[in-house]
């Protein structure tokens, strides 16, 4: 049971308890996924009263250091360590091979000088350059309702909203949505940046089981009731970080439980192009309850920051006015081209060239990571890596970094409590070339065959 040693009283008693128990799980101390005290404990031990201790154990949820789960008690965070931002943007980056953030393929982007001549020839630059509908240009939003057929949507133009790109649009759905304190289930295992989202804005992410799958429909109904659950956020093409696909039958299983518990679905499609076969999205089930949103940032064109957003009635208004009170729009001209590589046939074009491009790095890593269980298929941007029983995640990425190359343990992705497993993400677009690529994987591959203590430089 924890008993902090030492409280520094000069400071409000309930930021002197957080900051004792921030000092001992930087220590090391308290573990992660350590149980800690009930409220009333931690306030009986100490000697406050429990209002004190429930606020201390806010701030320290606050910092990322703890979770509670409702009937289960408070535990020391599983990421902790980790930063959920994909970037470090408080210092200079060292000169890593980076197999950590996932970009787009840009060598494969040829066409963009292109589509701007030919909306230049069309007259229409000057409309572009001015303020328009915060939902978006009309002609932009049926090329938008053109890329959601792909995915069983049959929309019209007046269902789509225009955001500047995944992360607006995640935005605007929990500003408009959701209020500070609201409870929203996810894979245990989850999108970064969806981590850091919502840190900002006060929401709390339940943690729910999934398998081979996708998530858990039998643990999400249970964790409705139990935490209250208002919505849930699912990345029903490809999961990231873990590559699983979300099958049909499993869709049909959460849109049940969705319709039963009222929830609001945001369904986050943003890898969905890398599928061999488009599947079926979550709002093809359930339309009024849905969000689906198409991030095109790692398809073509990440710079423009466009992604098309259908949402039903209810949601749809207070998302527009979301769009209008966070950016007033997103950049018409942008969106612009963006809808003349979609109607033009030149998104097409382009993401078949990248899969091709994909496909190539993924047997790069198959190569190199032989006789290792990693998860992907052949057009995936990154893939899944289950370590040796010798190393956890968290050393397995700083060894690495030591090494000279980045990527991303599942630290960085776990959510609550629960002990992240023994793997990694390594991205396959993140470099410039294939032999870059080669070249960190070469790393990697050796880094896997040594003992944590017997590290040396893998470059």
């Amino acid at each position: 049971m924890w008993k902090p040693k030492i409280i520094n009283t000069d400071n409000f008693l309930y930021l002197a308890v957080a900051d004792a128990l921030e000092n001992d799980i930087r220590k090391g101390v308290l573990k992660p996924g350590e149980k800690l005290p009930a409220h009333r404990e931690l306030a009986d031990i100490i000697g406050i009263n429990v209002s004190t201790a429930t606020r201390a154990y806010q701030e320290a949820e606050r910092r990322g250091l703890i979770t509670g789960t409702t009937g289960r008690g408070t535990y020391v965070s599983s990421a902790f360590r980790t930063d959920p931002n994909i970037l470090d943007i408080d210092t200079n980056t060292p000169a890593y091979i980076d197999l950590g953030p996932v970009y787009p393929l840009y060598s494969q982007e040829t066409e963009l000088f292109e589509l701007m001549e030919k909306l230049n020839r069309k007259g229409q630059l000057n409309e572009f350059a001015k303020y328009s509908n915060p939902q978006g240009h009309p002609q932009h939003r049926e090329a938008g309702a053109k890329w959601m057929m792909s995915y069983g949507i049959n929309a019209s133009p007046e269902d789509i909203i225009i955001c500047a790109g995944t992360q607006h649009a995640l935005t605007c759905c929990f500003v408009s949505l959701f209020q500070p304190g609201d409870s929203i289930g996810v894979d245990k295992l989850t999108y970064s940046g969806l981590k850091a989202l919502v840190k900002e804005l006060k929401i709390k992410l339940v943690p729910i089981d999934f398998d081979g799958e996708g998530m858990n429909p039998e643990n999400l109904d249970s964790a409705c009731h139990r935490e209250q659950l208002k919505g849930i956020y699912i990345m029903s093409g490809t999961q990231n970080p873990t590559t699983i696909t979300m099958t049909w039958g499993r869709k049909k299983e959460l849109a049940e439980v969705a319709l039963r518990n009222h929830l609001i679905v945001i369904e986050d499609n943003t890898y969905g192009f890398t599928l061999e076969s488009k599947l079926l999205s979550m709002y093809s089930l359930i339309p009024e309850q849905c969000i689906h949103i198409e991030g095109l940032s790692k398809a073509f064109f990440a710079g423009l920051r466009i992604a098309f957003v259908v949402a039903a009635k209810p949601f749809k208004n207070r998302m527009i006015k979301a769009v209008l009170n966070t950016i007033w729009m997103a950049p018409t001209l942008n969106s612009a081209i963006v809808a003349e590589a979609i109607m033009g046939g030149y998104a097409e074009k382009i993401v078949a060239s990248k899969l091709v491009e994909a496909k190539k790095r993924y047997e790069i890593a198959q190569k190199h990571l032989e006789g290792y269980t990693f998860h992907g298929f052949p057009n995936t941007y990154f893939i899944w890596l289950e370590l040796p029983d010798h190393w956890n995640a968290y050393e397995f990425e700083m060894y690495a970094r030591k090494g000279g190359i980045n990527l991303f343990s599942a630290e960085k992705f776990i959510v609550g409590s629960t002990l992240p497993p023994k793997a990694v993400r390594i991205s396959l677009s993140g470099v410039d070339s294939r032999e870059t690529l080669e070249e960190g994987l070469k790393g990697v591959a050796a880094l896997l065959k040594e003992e944590p203590f017997e590290f040396h430089s893998v470059l």
